[in-house]
């Protein structure tokens, strides 16, 4: 347990320092949590851009990964050593790459929730007995404020928010306390307790006021910036899906399995949003919403700066989809002139051999031509031998009815 403990506030603490900076730097909670968020948004900026970046690449890959799916439908194990294979060689070690990436800043809720759960302990730097002990003195004195069980497990939130009030018995049981501690921390932002767990029962309010309102609106606004998020997130990833040529393929983009997924992601994140949005004090819920902002900002510029590479690669592709198209129909004008020089589609043959026997033919029936007329000009005439018939009587298949072929085989008269 000490372990756990100390390797938690590895990280709660400096959240804790930093918090309790800003907010004596603004001495405002809800603008000290909104550069909180801003900070941490610009923090994580290499960890978000590598998500960004492999999951762009992810969606880029669909279509390739669709055709390996229908090569090997039959064949799952063939289907997901292709998919690795092809993975591997565009760098992309595994498809959820880029989920394992977008949980990184989930991790740093759960330290942020203890800093906000525990203000005096992370924010104004007390001990755990120092701590309990200023909870116990106003809890003695205003023990209306902390009845449920959501008021004791938020007990320092209500106790930074009334030290003021009862500084003399905290200086008496702490001697030692600093001014600072006796100060408290003001939770309150535009009008909104964000020290305060937010009810959606707005059937049981007492009175509608604004902070009553604004505390049901600000875990709504987080679920609902979570949702534009993740829309326009999967927008982006869409935009980078092109075939072969290098043109948007929007038919694997609404069929991919990636997109069937992140439309489930899309709705499910924000409904747990608001559901731990009416669980816990508004600080978290505004921490949220202000983070969603920051990324869609983010997003936005993440999504232009890698579209130029995977549009310049685009550009290359559908140069080399011209250029096939361009000698493609270059053969088929080839195609169209011999249909047109040749309608009836009569070929002769063309084969080497048969024009290399052709030509050799041509050339002596050419010498023997020639030597016939030098004879005619010098008067010499020589008689012509007679042509030797054949066994099967065609000249150009000579043999073609066999070497032993006889023509009167079957006429002798029987004796």
């Amino acid at each position: 347990m000490i372990l756990a403990f100390n390797l938690s506030d590895i990280i709660r603490i400096p959240f804790g320092y930093i918090l309790d900076w800003l907010y004596q730097f603004t001495t405002n909670y809800g603008v000290a949590l909104i550069l909180f968020a801003l900070i941490v948004r610009l923090l994580l900026i290499p960890i978000n851009a590598k998500s960004k970046k492999s999951m762009m690449k992810m969606s880029r890959l669909q279509p390739r990964i669709q055709a390996i799916q229908r090569k090997y439908a039959n064949d799952k194990q063939k289907q997901n050593e292709a998919i690795q294979q092809m993975q591997q060689e565009e760098g992309v070690t595994m498809g959820c790459t880029g989920c394992l990436w977008s949980f990184v800043p989930l991790l740093i809720l759960l330290p942020l929730f203890y800093v906000i759960r525990e203000p005096l302990h992370y924010m104004l730097h007390l001990s755990t007995e120092e701590a309990n002990t200023i909870v116990n003195i106003v809890k003695a004195g205003m023990p209306d404020l902390f009845a449920g069980n959501s008021a004791t497990a938020y007990s320092q939130v209500i106790a930074a928010s009334y030290i003021q009030n009862f500084a003399d018995e905290i200086r008496q049981a702490l001697p030692n306390v600093d001014a600072r501690v006796l100060e408290g921390l003001k939770f309150d932002f535009l009008g909104i307790n964000l020290g305060a767990i937010p009810s959606w029962k707005v059937w049981t309010w007492s009175k509608w006021t604004w902070g009553n309102i604004g505390a049901f609106l600000i875990p709504v606004l987080s679920a609902g910036s979570q949702v534009l998020q993740m829309w326009l997130s999967q927008r982006s990833n869409n935009s980078v899906i092109t075939d072969e040529n290098g043109l948007q393929d929007q038919e694997t983009a609404r069929n991919s399995q990636a997109a069937q997924q992140s439309k489930m992601m899309m709705w499910m994140m924000p409904l747990m949003y608001l559901w731990i949005g009416f669980t816990v004090p508004g600080a978290l819920s505004l921490y949220w919403f202000v983070g969603g902002v920051f990324s869609m900002i983010e997003n936005h510029i993440m999504t232009n700066y890698y579209r130029k590479v995977y549009d310049a690669e685009d550009a290359v592709r559908q140069q080399a989809a011209r250029e096939r198209e361009a000698i493609e129909a270059e053969r088929e004008r080839i195609r169209a002139e011999k249909r047109a020089a040749n309608p009836e589609g009569i070929t002769e043959n063309t084969s080497k051999k048969k024009l290399q026997q052709k030509q050799k033919a041509e050339e002596e029936s050419a010498r023997t031509a020639a030597a016939k007329e030098y004879a005619a000009r010098k008067g010499i005439f020589e008689e012509e031998e007679p042509e030797k018939q054949t066994l099967s009587g065609i000249a150009d298949r000579p043999y073609c009815k066999g070497r032993a072929y006889d023509p009167n085989r079957y006429n002798s008269s029987e004796e």
